[in-house]
């Protein structure tokens, strides 16, 4: 004779299924939310540009070329800002670090042209402009990682740094630059894609690869997942700390150096209104302010949801200090649904 199954074990494992399911499509659409906030906006923009202009909003060459130019430089410091804010700490010197390499570069530019040519002018004050923006991001990574400064303020205090060397090197102006090689690179095109687009898409893949396929991104995460587990692990969490911030700074020096390209001139507050559009654009684009979670795609759609936002309400009409407050929507629903995605995941939230 079989024995009957108790009855409190019936029908459970249908039930398990069906609640697994549900919470599965539940977490998909709370990781893809940076792109259906981006796909809302674009079709409320389009639905709104038919029937206000009769014309398209989306399928528009130039609305595209745009939103892709305001998006670059939001983009190249939410890239650093993601790796930051994934390894449980965040940059707030970004902006200014930004608004150095910018200066520095039209400096460069302007020094080296008579000697080098237009050309090799632009590479070496680039790169020049690029390796003076690492060494704040080293000073902020020995900071964090080696005198144990909290990553908020230690950063704050390199904002402040970084703020008061780009305007004495600029001279509280801008400087403008002299060289029509630069100007190309940041104002043409190439089969109309801007240059300044490829240059970001090309180093946005790289990041992406560095993050997703490489030995240091997977050390990222478990650094922002768990440190002292990491550090058990036999992660070197001082001098990936280190690396990290080093890596921050160079994200924002190339956005330095393409702002100055696009506008042919050096500011030192080029950066200063970006910085809460780069950690905006990575807490909509998914990764959590506690660290462990995050990815460069969800940071580009982010980045993306800004820039749509910016754009289209400029192209609509609507006075621009409405854009601070629809980002700043975004960003408590983003961080909401973060925070519901934790609590029904069972991860750490704020209390």
């Amino acid at each position: 004779m079989t024995a009957e199954p108790p009855a409190d074990k019936i029908h459970v494992a249908p039930q398990a299924d069906h609640a697994d399911t549900a919470k599965t499509v539940l977490q998909r659409i709370a990781d893809l939310r940076a792109w259906l906030f981006l796909a809302f906006l674009i079709a409320g923009f389009e639905i709104w540009s038919r029937a206000a202009f009769g014309g398209t909003f989306l399928f528009n060459p130039f609305n595209i070329q745009s939103i892709a130019v305001f998006a670059v430089a939001p983009l190249l410091l939410a890239t650093g800002q993601t790796f930051v804010i994934i390894s449980g700490g965040i940059d707030l010197s970004m902006g200014f670090i930004m608004g150095l390499a910018a200066v520095v570069a039209a400096h460069v530019i302007n020094w080296a042209t008579p000697g080098m040519g237009f050309g090799l002018a632009v590479l070496f004050g680039g790169l020049v402009a690029i390796l003076i923006a690492a060494i704040p991001g080293l000073v902020n990574g020995m900071l964090v990682a080696l005198l144990k400064v909290p990553p908020f303020i230690g950063t704050l205090g390199m904002f402040g740094v970084a703020r008061g060397v780009a305007f004495l090197l600029a001279g509280g102006t801008t400087v403008p630059v002299k060289n029509e090689f630069f100007a190309a690179l940041g104002n043409g095109r190439f089969y109309g894609v801007p240059y300044i687009v490829i240059v970001t898409a090309v180093f946005v893949l790289g990041m992406h690869y560095l993050l997703s396929q490489t030995r240091f991104g997977q050390h990222n995460y478990a650094i922002g997942a768990n440190a002292q587990a990491a550090r058990r692990a036999g992660i070197d969490i001082k001098w990936h700390l280190l690396r990290l911030y080093i890596l921050s700074g160079i994200c924002a020096g190339l956005a330095g150096v393409l702002y100055a390209a696009r506008f042919s001139a050096g500011a030192a507050q080029a950066g200063e209104p970006l910085l809460l559009d780069s950690v905006a654009a990575v807490v909509i684009g998914g990764a959590s302010l506690f660290g462990g979670s995050g990815t460069i795609f969800g940071t580009l759609a982010g980045a993306f949801v800004i820039a749509v936002i910016q754009y289209g309400l400029v192209f609509i009409n609507v006075a621009p200090f409405w854009q601070f407050i629809s980002v700043g929507v975004v960003i408590i629903i983003s961080v909401l649904i973060d925070q519901a995605q934790r609590r029904f995941s069972g991860g750490r939230q704020v209390e």
